[in-house]
């Protein structure tokens, strides 16, 4: 309450002696501010203060961080939008590899399994199969051919197969025909190294694949797989339509000295006649088939799995974008 001076007026709280930010109700004006707020002091008396006049808290803005430099947030979020959207080169370059791998290493696996003592019996036995005019039994077919698949297969010398005799003493293989077989074991070494070597390649390049690209291992298995049924029709229709072209052509590539010519008489072609190397290629095309066959059942980009893929690349992108944050 207000004070009354000797005049019998009120005296303010300045007057009173009242410290007008005391505790307690402040006085206000007619217009009901604060009695201390802006303005003149007619203004004040006759309560006329607009509301642009009225008291405003002052905000003080933070100063901005000067390790920071303005805009250098948004570019680092950018950068980081940019690297996390991208697709990785080396992604694709794996991918290549694996396509263009799939074909050999698929080829070298049918051809180790037909190199089998039971696909020689296989042979041997089934009706059909042409019988040797110079006396060779299902028996001893089935004995020295063997010889001949392990010679291929084992780190022995060419004596493996130099030192066989037949019951009647003689020599079972020539010098030329030893020779040649030294070459077919010499090829068949390094194109099971190769694909061995492929293979690893390749396995290491899938557990990348699946880290960093999702999806990118069917998408080159499918690939390899076209790409390898298109190798094989190629050279089944060439096999076909000129089988003593094609096996001369293969022979030629791959034996350039030209030691794989031999008499009706010799031992080589008593055990693996023409219709052998036939039913050899016959096999090892329908082994590529079937394996071609599943890869592509297993990998062909359905709509399902192609929405997989892509939720997959949407989470692995938001982990790599925490992991940039957490740098």
């Amino acid at each position: 309450p207000a004070v009354p001076n000797a005049a019998g007026d009120h005296a303010g709280p300045a007057e009173s002696g009242q410290d007008p930010m005391a505790s307690g109700p402040h006085p206000t004006t007619a217009d009901g501010g604060p009695w201390y707020g802006p303005g003149t002091g007619e203004q004040q008396a006759t309560g006329e203060i607009g509301a642009s006049n009225a008291y405003e808290p002052e905000t003080v803005a933070m100063p901005a961080d000067p390790a920071v430099p303005a805009g250098e947030a948004e570019r680092r979020n950018a950068e980081r939008e940019r690297a996390a959207s991208a697709k990785p080169v080396l992604g694709r370059i794996i991918q290549v590899a694996i396509a263009v791998f799939f074909p050999v290493m698929l080829l070298a696996a049918a051809i180790r399994a037909v190199a089998t003592p039971l696909f020689l019996w296989v042979e041997y036995n089934r009706p059909g199969f042409p019988a040797d005019s110079f006396g060779f039994s299902t028996d001893d077919r089935i004995t020295y051919g063997s010889y001949a698949v392990d010679y291929l297969l084992n780190f022995a010398s060419p004596r493996y197969l130099g030192d066989l005799v037949t019951p009647d003493g003689d020599q079972l293989y020539l010098a030329s025909e030893v020779s040649h077989m030294a070459d077919v074991k010499t090829v068949l070494t390094i194109a099971f190294v190769t694909a061995l070597a492929m293979a690893l390649i390749s396995i290491a390049g899938g557990i990348y694949l699946a880290r960093r690209c999702p999806g990118g291992i069917r998408r080159a298995l499918f690939a390899g797989a076209v790409a390898t049924l298109a190798l094989i029709a190629g050279m089944l229709v060439a096999a076909v339509l000129a089988w003593e072209e094609f096996f001369t052509m293969v022979h030629t590539i791959f034996f350039a000295q030209g030691n794989w010519t031999f008499r009706l008489d010799d031992t080589l072609i008593r055990l693996f006649p023409a219709q052998f190397w036939m039913d050899a290629g016959g096999a090892i095309a329908a082994i590529v088939l079937a394996v071609c066959v599943l890869v592509m059942v297993f990998t062909w980009p359905t709509k399902k799995r192609r929405e997989r893929s892509r939720l997959a690349r949407e989470e692995s992108r938001r982990r790599y974008l925490e992991s940039l944050e957490a740098l």
